[in-house]
């Protein structure tokens, strides 16, 4: 039953990241799904790779992408 919950969570915040106009909400939303998926796998006993995917694709990728989104932000005059 947590492993649908999860999928659905996944699912859900990949596609909510998807439409979002707001691109620093899209990190997060990025960010969510990835730690839904690092809990997912930690759940199917693999630590090896949940412990990886919680720190790649739930902190570095949407702390990048966020990065990336503040430096290329234009100056309103």
């Amino acid at each position: 039953m947590l492993e649908l919950v999860l999928c659905v969570i996944m699912i859900l915040s990949a596609i909510l990241a998807l439409v979002q106009k707001d691109l620093l909400k899209t990190a997060i939303l990025t960010g969510f799904s990835g730690g839904a998926m690092a809990v997912l796998f930690q759940i199917l006993l693999a630590p090896d790779v949940a412990l990886t995917q919680a720190i790649v694709g739930a902190a570095i990728i949407p702390v990048f992408i966020a990065l990336a989104v503040k430096k290329t932000q234009r100056e309103d005059s």
